[in-house]
């Protein structure tokens, strides 16, 4: 027993330490601070994930478990199809004259390794050593055995059809909506037969179809390193073979990782940061990973399939891009991209407007994803994209289709959150009365568009709206009609129509223009508050007017009273156990008072000192957030990182500001977490933020210049950073308050 445990781990362990001598080489490279681990511990609903991809790409691998505190593995995965939630294929290896054969084979394993670029791990009772490395459209894997006997390759198709020739396999997978994957995966190694797997046991056969389509390859005992390539496509299996040859010429794993290794590197490179911490630099090129998963590209040599129509469709030299969720992605992940990859950002726009041109109701999508657009969450937020895009200089899209896609989008779909229906008797009465109503308590639900778990969350859907509406006005602008952009900039200000001006909240009215009373606004309205709000309570939406701050804080009395306001916030109890405040609010977790990190409508709040006159205080605020709630560790993210919308967040505020306002072209400064940070502008330019004497303790900022001209305000304007420059911060351990 001694010398089989010895002989199990040793090639784990020659393993972990090839990969430190190759990881020292590189190690003050970008990609080499990322650690896919932060996060895969979740303070209460969904982990991230420790993906192995390319930035953006179409195949995204990550290992199948419970989380990640399981200690088996379930097979070996070939490519997530939406992100966190669903995956396709599935490979697994067993060895042996009396080999148990399933679907998918449970694994213990240990000695895992995940870097962006490349996977590795041993399944310890099974004795095989597992490597990976991915490309855009395929991937390659290594296999060593350790153990004796005969080995049996499994392929599964969990809803599909596999058919094998020779050394490889090819088939696809139903998804949702109809949408078909499919897949090419060949061997280096040539089997000695083929088998369908059957009710634990092998039948011959080259092909399979239906729930779990089984093939199994049989290798010879002798054979004790099986490499194989696979390609996948979403346009046929042809495609899927066309993508594998394209990308990956034989079986060299280490010339493919490597090849990933320097797109990672040139990718996270963009923006380059000094600092005397190697967990913020973990932390910040974690961040900027995330944020670089989706939406990913469909695009196939030319070539690409949209579920909006069902077809497939010349992509015209520009690639087209899906699997976004913009309700959490439009505040920073998007913004972010304008200022470091603006053509990457104007595909994504002009991918979503081919989506809307495809489909008979020419709506702007809001979540969409590889099998659709689901239109989850609530509001209408894509319109956001566009305006933010189009004013921060990124024209080159057909802003009048997008003007007409958003309009559409808000004007003839029904409000009602996680609908994809026309607009009904709620839309009605939004336009008519300015906010959409509430059920008085006791009422039955009857509008038939409401879902009836996500309910109407009237004011969360009345204050997204218009923002929304006020997004509208500044397209209408751009395009110069003055008279849509002078009505929707009216219907902007349909947040004070549900504002109490007793208690300064917004508060649910029913449709008689009554307040719901009594009500708290800690834990209102059901699961998630969302018959009222949504996901979060009444403390977090009590800010979410961003086109309109100045107004927002004469609503609460002025300057003063705004900023006490905001300091009770983040200083109000929860008013209940915390296992009952979770059991209603799971999403409204990393609480400091009634403040949620872990939500996205509360990543603004933090800058709005910054409006009232209180800069120092978003700069304590700042500092101490990332600290308290953002860390290099398994538990480092405090709520669900929804494809870089929370990760944008510690991106932009690492730096130093942070675009409150998506579709105005400006920022607001916070304070700088890293002694040098140099953004690498498309154009070949630079923009340098420099903090003096920055450290954990001189968080506040003392003065600043841009380059060399004293900074007047809060506000970093959008020309500015893209013309290139230098910004330097003077930092103090005391606040400067003059």
């Amino acid at each position: 027993m001694k010398f089989r445990l010895l002989y199990t781990v040793l090639p784990a362990l020659m393993l972990s330490a090839c990969n430190s001598d190759r990881d020292y080489m590189h190690l003050h490279e970008p990609v080499e601070y990322v650690n896919p681990y932060i996060g895969n511990i979740s303070h209460l609903l969904v982990p991230t994930f420790p993906n192995v991809h390319l930035p953006h790409s179409m195949l995204r691998m990550v290992p199948e478990r419970g989380d990640f505190t399981s200690d088996r593995l379930n097979g070996l995965p070939l490519i997530v199809t939406n992100h966190r939630e669903k995956s396709a294929f599935n490979l697994s290896l067993v060895q042996g004259d009396s080999a148990e054969f399933a679907p998918v084979t449970s694994y213990s394993y240990d000695n895992e390794e995940v870097k962006p670029y490349r996977y590795s791990v041993f399944l310890d009772e099974a004795g095989i050593g597992v490597r990976f490395a991915p490309s855009s459209q395929s991937a390659i894997y290594e296999l060593e055995m350790k153990n004796e006997g005969p080995s049996y390759l499994t392929f599964n198709s969990r809803d599909g059809r596999l058919f094998a020739q020779g050394n490889s396999i090819k088939g696809y997978q139903n998804l949702d909506n109809g949408v078909k994957i499919y897949v090419f995966m060949e061997t280096a190694q040539s089997p000695t037969g083929v088998f369908r797997i059957a009710d634990g046991s092998t039948v011959p056969a080259d092909s399979a179809e239906g729930h779990n389509a089984c093939l199994a390859l049989r290798y010879g005992k002798d054979v004790k390193t099986i490499n194989l390539r696979y390609g996948v496509s979403f346009i046929s299996e042809e495609q899927a073979e066309r993508n594998l040859r394209r990308e990956i010429k034989d079986y060299n794993l280490e010339a493919v990782a490597e090849s990933a290794r320097k797109i990672w590197n040139s990718t996270l490179g963009r923006i380059e940061v000094e600092t005397g911490s190697d967990d913020d630099k973990a932390l910040f090129y974690t961040s900027l990973y995330r944020m670089h998963e989706r939406p990913v590209c469909l695009s196939e040599n030319g070539r690409y399939f949209s579920a909006s129509d069902g077809k497939v469709h010349d992509d015209g030299g520009q690639p087209f891009y899906t699997d976004d969720w913009i309700w959490d992605t439009y505040r920073a992940a998007h913004p972010m991209r304008v200022i470091i990859e603006p053509e990457l950002e104007l595909n994504i726009l002009r991918s979503y407007l081919r989506m809307a041109s495809q489909t008979d109701s020419l709506w702007m999508p809001t979540f969409p994803e590889i099998t659709g657009d689901t239109r989850r969450m609530n509001s209408n937020h894509g319109v956001a994209s566009i305006a933010d895009a189009y004013a921060k200089g990124l024209k080159d899209f057909d802003i009048a289709l997008a003007y007409e896609a958003c309009r559409r989008g808000i004007e003839n779909k029904t409000l009602a959150p996680w609908s994809g229906l026309p607009a009904g008797e709620l839309d009605r009465f939004y336009k008519e009365r300015g906010y959409i109503p509430a059920l008085a308590p006791g009422e039955t639900e009857y509008i038939p568009e409401v879902n009836s778990f996500e309910k109407r969350q009237p004011v969360a859907v009345t204050l997204g709206t218009a923002y929304d509406q006020w997004c509208l006005s500044q397209i209408a602008g751009f395009l110069g009609n003055r008279a849509d952009s002078t009505r929707y900039a009216e219907a902007s200000l349909n947040y004070r129509n549900i504002f109490n001006h007793d208690t300064k909240f917004f508060h649910p009215k029913d449709s008689a223009g009554r307040f719901i009373e009594p009500f708290d606004y800690r834990w209102p309205g059901g699961m998630g508050a969302r018959e009222y709000y949504g996901e979060n309570n009444g403390w977090i939406y009590r800010w979410d007017v961003p086109h309109n701050i100045p107004d927002l804080i004469e609503l609460m009395g002025g300057a003063d009273a705004f900023c006490a306001e905001l300091d009770r916030m983040f200083n109000e109890p929860l008013g209940r156990a915390k296992f009952h405040f979770y059991s209603q609010l799971p999403d409204h977790t990393g609480n400091v008072g009634q403040f949620s990190m872990a939500n996205e409508p509360s990543l603004h709040i933090p800058y709005l000192y910054n409006y009232a006159g209180r800069p120092w205080m978003t700069q304590k605020r700042i500092r101490t957030l990332l600290q308290q709630w953002f860390r290099n560790d398994l538990m480092g993210i405090p709520g669900d990182e929804d494809g870089g919308g929370m990760s944008a967040f510690v991106v932009f505020s690492m730096l130093g500001f942070y675009p409150v306002t998506p579709g105005l072209p400006e920022y607001q400064i916070g304070s700088p977490m890293f002694d040098r940070a140099t953004i690498q502008l498309a154009d070949g330019k630079k923009f340098e933020i420099i903090a003096e004497n920055n450290s954990p303790t001189n968080k506040y900022i003392q003065n600043a210049t841009l380059n060399g001209k004293p900074v007047d305000g809060t506000t970093l304007q959008h020309a500015d950073l893209a013309s290139g420059g230098r910004l330097v911060f003077s930092m103090g351990p005391e606040a400067r308050k003059q």
